[in-house]
């Protein structure tokens, strides 16, 4: 398993970015609207961290790891199997590959495929 994409939705996106510059040494770019606004920088892994405010009113802050997967329907169809609610099916982000969004057990979870 590997996390390709970590997003984080919080309220002061400025301030989550600055404390993971100061504690972790990395650089976040300027926010990108193919992800929401997110501000994103690399990881060492090839992945990436995405930081962005709410898209809406009724948005909660929360932590959402992107599981990278070779195919992406059948990832979702395996999870729905085991009781899952697919809350995003797969949706194409021109340039950056498929993403959907399911909960299992009160958790937020994403697939991500290049």
């Amino acid at each position: 398993m590997k996390v390709h994409y970590l997003e984080i939705v919080a309220s002061d996106v400025d301030a989550v970015c600055a404390a993971y510059e100061a504690a972790h040494g990395i650089k976040f770019g300027s926010a990108d609207p193919l992800l929401g606004g997110a501000r994103t920088a690399p990881l060492p892994d090839g992945g990436s961290i995405g930081v962005r405010g709410p898209l809406r009113d009724t948005e909660e802050p929360i932590v959402r790891p992107y599981w990278l997967v070779d195919d992406i329907e059948a990832a979702l169809d395996a999870a729905s199997k085991q009781g899952a609610l697919v809350a995003l099916p797969p949706l194409e982000i021109p340039g950056k590959g498929t993403f959907a969004i399911y909960i299992q057990g009160d958790v937020n979870h994403g697939l991500w495929q290049l």
